[in-house]
């Protein structure tokens, strides 16, 4: 008859999501019925996280694999200590309460895709000499708080595209696109507004697109999924008119928070808006979207540690500046638990990696929208404490007025001017905004042990 009749494990939720962020306490509860008197090694519950990237390339006749993996955390909690003598349980069930601390440092929130993985997990082990050790797991799900600051997500975006047509057509189409905000929770919806003067000699279609785009990267390689996650299509406009087509964008209810986070694994996500012609380069612009958790979805949420912005040599000019925010860690939290590896370590101030130029992608196809997240930042790339919201008052009751000519980009000698909106004028045909500036990667290159 075996001795252990059961090991179980539940934890407290501390929300109806049941997720978890940097800083919150994790406390629940291990129970272990034994059939008669047993003798034990050591037993303890702990708790950890990691993240891991692996896929395999071929090369002529050898296959070479590609992987990485990051250990963000270990804590410990010893219900009986390890030590060469044993001890003995008696025969019954014994219950054990736990309590952890989260880390209170920037980590990335938990997620599965095809070559790679984020995890959190809770692990209770009881060991016994000459004995298959016992264990329960339990995956709790994390959600990073580590965001700009969100008031600035929440301003509306714009941007303007002229597009002269050529060879098969004639004249001159006009695009202004508006998008209500940057943020968004899952089951939100964003609206998208764009006013077009075709005056040009065909007809044209126009569309948005909402895609996702991640990254692995193990050493110098990556690996590249890209996809579409929805898809909305205007009617016709005819030649020599002026039309204003609206969208409401779903965002999906199960869609995973935005990650920029995690040296080794990056989720993006982009609003693309064009004009579909025939015979004709498509004129498009690009909006950066940033999924947040549904805790932080509420536009009054104060702002939260995360990376800050900093100016970036794109078309797309940057908003609220922050130098980056880091909170302290200690190497020990109250109580009988205790990091098995050193806390992870970040800059005093990164303001991004140099955005490369990697040419049009408008399918998002080939190179990284973004630079590698081991790049070093540019010494242009200064950045800017964040405006006090007090000193620059929003006025609802006053419409809000478009420029007619492109703005100029803000000189590194002096804070960026900020208005209620964000205008993203003239847009060439270069790439999206790079998400490193607004994310960049935290500089804990260490890797770690499995256990």
């Amino acid at each position: 008859m075996p001795a252990i009749q059961s090991l179980t494990m539940v934890y407290d939720a501390l929300n109806e999501d049941r997720t978890f962020s940097e800083g919150d306490p994790l406390t629940g509860k291990v129970t272990l019925a034994l059939e008669k008197p047993t003798a034990i090694q050591s037993f303890f519950v702990k708790v950890k996280g990691d993240a891991q990237v692996r896929w395999t390339t071929r090369s002529g006749n050898h296959n070479h694999t590609h992987s990485a993996r990051r250990r963000y955390f270990k804590l410990k909690h010893f219900f009986s200590e390890e030590s060469a003598t044993e001890t003995v349980l008696p025969q019954g069930v014994h219950v054990y309460n736990f309590s952890f601390t989260l880390p209170s440092v920037s980590m990335p929130s938990s997620f599965r895709g095809t070559y790679g993985k984020i995890v959190y997990m809770l692990e209770a082990k009881l060991s016994r000499s000459w004995k298959v050790d016992k264990t329960v797991e339990r995956v709790i799900v994390f959600h990073s708080k580590s965001f700009p600051n969100l008031q600035s997500l929440m301003l509306r975006q714009v941007a303007v595209k002229d597009k002269e047509l050529g060879i098969f057509s004639s004249g001159k189409v006009h695009m202004e696109v508006t998008v209500d905000r940057t943020a968004y929770a899952p089951g939100e919806t964003a609206m998208v507004v764009a006013k077009i003067n075709n005056n040009s000699s065909s007809d044209m279609i126009p569309k948005v697109r909402l895609s996702q785009v991640i990254v692995y990267t193990a050493s110098s390689s990556t690996k590249h999924e890209n996809g579409t996650i929805s898809k909305l299509v205007g009617h016709n406009i005819r030649p020599h008119s002026e039309e204003e087509v609206r969208w409401e964008v779903k965002i999906p209810t199960n869609m995973q928070p935005a990650i920029k986070n995690c040296e080794i694994i990056s989720v993006d996500y982009y609003l693309k808006v064009y004009l579909d012609i025939s015979f004709a380069f498509d004129p498009e612009v690009t909006f950066p979207v940033i999924i947040i958790p549904r805790n932080l979805a509420s536009v009054g949420q104060p702002a939260v540690s995360g990376i800050g912005w900093g100016q970036q040599n794109s078309d797309f000019h940057a908003g609220a500046a922050s130098a980056p925010f880091y909170p302290p860690s200690p190497n020990r939290y109250q109580g009988a638990q205790a990091y098995s590896v050193p806390p992870p370590t970040y800059p005093a101030s990164f303001a991004g990696p140099p955005v490369a130029n990697p040419g049009p992608w408008g399918d998002y196809a080939g190179t990284a929208p973004y630079g590698s997240p081991s790049s070093q930042p540019s010494p242009s790339h200064v950045p800017y404490p964040p405006p006090n919201p007090s000193t620059f008052p929003l006025q609802p009751s006053a419409p809000l007025a478009y420029p007619s000519a492109p703005a100029t980009h803000t000189t590194p000698s002096a804070p960026p001017s900020y208005m209620s909106a964000t205008n993203f004028l003239s847009q060439s045909d270069e790439p999206p905004p790079a998400y490193s500036l607004i994310f960049p990667s935290s500089t804990n290159e260490g890797s770690s042990e499995a256990k």
